[in-house]
């Protein structure tokens, strides 16, 4: 649960680790909803009441333990889960190959499965089980077929729901479905807040609170359920993170690459400065502007003219760029790498990036620091989605974050998505 372990608990938690007991108010519950912040201390405490309640209420039982992906599930939860129950006397044989964890006290013995809710698809996994209880940890990032087919699997007496989230778009379908009606859907609501997870110092809580603006602060710190508005990196727009690269060399260069043919064209040259990253210089090149197109050929000589005779590490390229893709590979010059393109993930490294002084941009690239001031959220729907327009430079500086920068310090990102 946290760098201390489980020395303390707040009341929230306390609440949480024991509301489906005989002796608790809130056992007449049919589930429970614990979102808000980031690190406040619901998920670890959430999974361990669910083993606990399983075996106080059932006896060679099956559960469902479902995460967006495994992988996310064996990170949020199945790493820090397994030893707590162990220190409770519980022995456990995780099957790794099938996705199972089977848990035994005593004469007692339960089965708890994994699944991820990754896509509509994923319905189909848990489809013709018989549940006698389910934790849906990252609800809020799973489908919500996936999520209406494990609920419609809990048909034995006493089958319960736990429900487990951090803040999303306020027309998301479960802030609309469960948590506004939680109360018609006999389900207990706790809104957790950082203050919520006594092993958090202060200090560490200034530290989370130096991570996020503006959205993004709100429901990862303040634990609200906001719509995304305005310029998506507003504080770039103002100019903040405009500087001229230091006049020295540069101990490292990457190039990365939006691919477009009648949508803009848009590269930039990266150079590491120190633990710095400055966008020395672009090529951004618009058919409409222009009044003609390019071939991919054209695009390889203005990339080679990007470069220059520095030493390029990686040139990481829009990944549905096949064609330009295997241009670069055919002349053999330049390692290149599809970049990652999930646009969410994307931003967030961005904006830690751009806050965190890793990344600057040199005031000669005029169309990036333009985009800047014009790249705004979609506003009215239910999904943060950025406006399709003045996004050519920002796509490729998304993926240089994503893809190359990421890799450079996993913990700091890792850090800045944790959940708690």
């Amino acid at each position: 649960m946290s760098e201390k372990g489980f020395h303390s608990f707040s009341k929230k938690q306390l609440t949480v680790l024991s509301w489906w007991h005989e002796d608790s108010p809130f056992c007449g519950y049919d589930g429970i909803i614990c979102d808000g912040a980031v690190r406040s201390g619901k998920t670890t405490c959430m999974s361990i009441s669910f083993v606990l309640w399983a075996f106080y209420r059932f006896d060679d039982a099956d559960f469902a333990l479902c995460g967006k992906t495994i992988a996310s599930l064996r990170r949020n939860i199945v790493s820090s889960l397994i030893p707590e129950i162990k220190k409770l006397g519980f022995e456990v044989d995780y099957k790794i190959s099938r996705s199972v964890i089977e848990v035994s006290k005593g004469k007692r013995k339960n089965r708890f499965h994994l699944f991820g809710g990754r896509d509509e698809s994923s319905a189909a996994l848990i489809q013709g089980m018989t549940l006698s209880g389910v934790l849906l940890d990252e609800v809020a990032l799973m489908p919500r077929s996936f999520v209406e087919q494990a609920l419609a699997r809990c048909s034995p007496e006493g089958a319960k729901f736990w429900f487990n989230c951090n803040p999303e778009n306020p027309l998301h379908w479960f802030y609309e479905e469960w948590i506004k009606k939680a109360k018609s859907k006999n389900c207990l609501y706790l809104h957790f807040l950082m203050k919520d997870n006594p092993s958090l110092s202060e200090k560490v809580i200034r530290r989370y609170e130096k991570l996020y603006s503006g959205t993004f602060f709100e429901r990862f710190v303040l634990g609200k359920w906001v719509a995304t508005q305005g310029l998506v990196y507003p504080e770039a727009a103002s100019g903040k993170y405009t500087r001229m690269p230091p006049k020295e060399n540069a101990d490292r260069y990457c190039i990365s690459c939006d691919y477009g043919t009648v949508n803009p064209f848009s590269l930039g040259l990266w150079a590491r400065h120190g633990s710095s990253w400055f966008r020395e210089e672009e090529y951004y090149f618009s058919s409409r502007r222009e009044g003609r197109q390019q071939t991919d050929e054209e695009y390889y000589e203005k990339l080679c003219n990007l470069a220059k005779n520095h030493k390029i590490e990686a040139v990481i390229v829009d990944p549905s760029a096949a064609s330009f893709i295997e241009c670069i590979r055919r002349h053999g010059k330049f390692r290149v790498i599809p970049a990652k393109n999930d646009v969410t993930y994307g931003i967030h490294c961005v904006s830690e990036a751009l806050r965190d002084g890793r990344i600057f941009i040199s005031p000669v690239c005029k169309d990036t620091l333009r985009e800047f001031s014009l790249y705004r959220w979609e506003e009215g729907t239910a999904k943060d989605i950025p406006k399709k327009e003045n996004d050519h430079a920002m796509d490729d500086i998304r993926y240089f974050a994503a893809t190359f920068l990421s890799k450079e310090n996993d913990g700091f990102f890792a850090l800045a998505q944790s959940r708690g």
